[in-house]
């Protein structure tokens, strides 16, 4: 990487000790079986973050002010298998440091340890994920840490909600979850899919979006575009709505895949993270949030584990 802040903030907005934020890059493409490139998706986030304003009109926010720190890489490449263990423990790491963790891909497959990682964390967790495909195959290609398989196991310890779907194998159809899972022509009909989908949830959300949820004609940029996706501001309107209704603990973005003739997408996915970030702390302070949500287990039973552990 590059910056060495995020959005190229001040120093000391950037310092973990000033941040409220962690950002986690993850530049990982290892079991693509399409378009190859998502490796680049990180830099190529972060290179059009810094050349984005960062007032946000909707909420008359500027959340960057709350400090985000851009963490080391993570750049595990020796198997799937070990790039989502060191997903996983880093990602953990820095929950048990009571930050709001965030990451960005890289391929989907990373998700597998991030997921694990909060599941760990957090109580009765649900998994929001955008996506154009289910990737819930329990095995792909020899690996079940495939792309293909990135919320196999969330579908089996998580609350998983699938909105966005078009695309999949018959043999997901066995695994997938009927009554949780919108598929982009349904939701085309029907007005109310987003109170829907919220009313499913648990108090403890996290996000996974994979930028091909998207429709390519404003996310061209994505290994696997398929036609048919979701527009930008109905994907605002809903996530605005989730931060609001739920406890967001975290999220991740992936499946940026650069092309250098199209930055457009690039300034999509720097863009979608800041909104994200903007939906989360424009109503209420930090120390507020810490203070209902995290360790204090006796008050609030969102916590599965002691802020004393060491990790």
């Amino acid at each position: 990487m590059k910056t060495n802040t995020y959005a190229g903030i001040p120093q000391e907005l950037g310092k973990l000790e000033n941040a409220k934020t962690v950002l986690i890059p993850v530049p990982y493409d290892g079991t693509s079986t399409w378009q190859k490139g998502a490796n680049k998706g990180p830099e190529a986030f972060l290179n059009a973050s810094e050349n984005m304003e960062l007032y946000d009109i909707e909420t008359e926010t500027e959340v960057y002010k709350q400090g985000i720190y851009l963490a080391d890489p993570i750049i595990e490449n020796s198997s799937p298998e070990a790039m989502v263990e060191s997903v996983h423990a880093i990602t953990k790491s820095y929950i048990k440091k009571n930050k709001f963790v965030t990451i960005f891909g890289g391929e989907h497959s990373i998700s597998i340890g991030t997921i694990r990682a909060f599941n760990e964390c957090f109580n009765n967790l649900t998994v929001l994920q955008l996506d154009a495909h289910t990737d819930l195959r329990k095995e792909y290609e020899g690996s079940s840490c495939n792309h293909a398989c990135a919320v196999y196991e969330a579908s089996q310890t998580t609350n998983l909600l699938q909105v966005g779907i078009r695309s999949m194998d018959v043999s997901e159809t066995q695994v997938m979850d009927k009554e949780k899972t919108y598929f982009a022509h349904e939701m085309t009909a029907d007005d109310v899919w987003m109170d829907t989908v919220i009313e499913q949830m648990t108090d403890n959300v996290f996000i996974t979006i994979d930028l091909d949820v998207f429709d390519p004609s404003i996310m061209p940029s994505t290994g696997t575009p398929e036609p048919g996706g979701l527009l930008w501001y109905e994907t605002l309107e809903f996530l605005k709505q989730v931060f609001d209704e739920k406890n967001v603990v975290g999220f991740d973005i992936v499946e940026l895949c650069p092309n250098k003739n199209d930055k457009s997408s690039d300034f999509l996915a720097a863009k979608l993270y800041y909104k994200m970030l903007s939906y989360k702390f424009y109503k209420n302070d930090f120390e507020d949030y810490f203070e209902n949500d995290l360790p204090k287990a006796s008050k609030n039973e969102t916590i599965k584990y002691n802020e004393d552990d060491e990790y």
